[in-house]
């Protein structure tokens, strides 16, 4: 079945693809998550490190989660829409290769450009281990507030004066106690809203517990994103052709500049005989390298 999210017109000319980065990074080696003048930040170290190893793009960082200063992530995604044809392997072991244990790239996604991913996000799961002596309530207790605050409603006694300033203060979130920490899980959270939690249900008091306990262990993606989701096809072989990838019931065929006419053929003959064989195909062309 086609994916009417993809353009096929738009998908031929432009130059751009969409990259998902997985990271993961220590919340104490950053001031803060985003961009902040004088500041260490996750998306400044980042832009960063790709810069200096030549991949760029033009417009921002998008990320699946914001985390607040000092929290961790085991998993995060950031994503931008770049031009850049290289090799995402060497990409992803020079990063590594650059920022050490502070940041990593756990996986590259290629995907669709201008996208808009946290409208794509389903869920995102936190967990906050706290330490063991400093916890208040029994485990009973903190089991029956689990539950009590687990559900959708009106959360706005558990965030700051930021989140008070929001119109939508409705939020749905699964909360649990397993393997000594407290696990949420939602589609999205108010300012400070697992970490006011946590501390309602870990001490019995509404303040922000701190950051440094806080963990982003995992992003869940819609199924309309994954469905855009660009994968090697190896198995195509064809004469003129470099490589060819697949998204969906679609192929993405990369040719030389100069063989484009020949691959398609005189008249289109060749790419109609293709079209027989494999369905829906664009073609991309490649400069040759002088």
């Amino acid at each position: 079945m086609e994916n009417k999210l993809i353009n096929l017109r738009k998908l031929e000319k432009s130059k751009k693809f969409g990259y998902l980065f997985y990271i993961s990074y220590r919340g104490g080696s950053f001031d803060s998550f985003d961009e902040v003048k004088n500041k260490k930040s996750v998306k400044e170290r980042f832009r960063e490190i790709m810069n200096s190893i030549g991949f760029t793009w033009a417009k921002g960082i998008q990320q699946a989660g914001r985390t607040d200063a000092k929290v961790s992530a085991g998993e995060n995604i950031l994503y931008v829409s770049s031009s850049y044809s290289g090799d995402m392997e060497e990409i992803e072991a020079r990063f590594n290769e650059i920022s050490k244990k502070e940041m990593k790239i756990k996986k590259i996604q290629k995907t669709l450009s201008d996208l808009v991913i946290p409208d794509l996000v389903e869920a995102r799961e936190y967990c906050y281990r706290y330490p063991a002596a400093k916890i208040k309530n029994n485990e009973e207790k903190i089991e029956s507030l689990c539950r009590e605050l687990s559900g959708t409603y009106d959360v706005s006694e558990f965030t700051d004066f930021k989140g008070q300033k929001l119109k939508e203060k409705i939020r749905s979130v699964e909360i649990s106690f397993k393997d000594k920490g407290l696990w949420f899980k939602g589609s999205s959270f108010m300012p400070k809203q697992v970490r006011i939690m946590s501390g309602y249900i870990l001490t019995g008091e509404k303040t922000p517990l701190p950051g440094k306990y806080l963990n982003l262990e995992k992003i869940f993606l819609k199924k309309n994103l994954e469905d855009m989701f660009i994968e090697k096809a190896l198995e195509i072989q064809e004469e003129n052709l470099l490589y060819a990838e697949k998204i969906g019931d679609l192929y993405i065929f990369y040719v030389k500049s100069s063989k484009k006419g020949e691959f398609i053929g005189t008249k289109g003959k060749n790419i109609k005989n293709l079209r027989k064989k494999y369905g829906n195909i664009v073609v991309r062309e490649i400069a040759d390298v002088l």
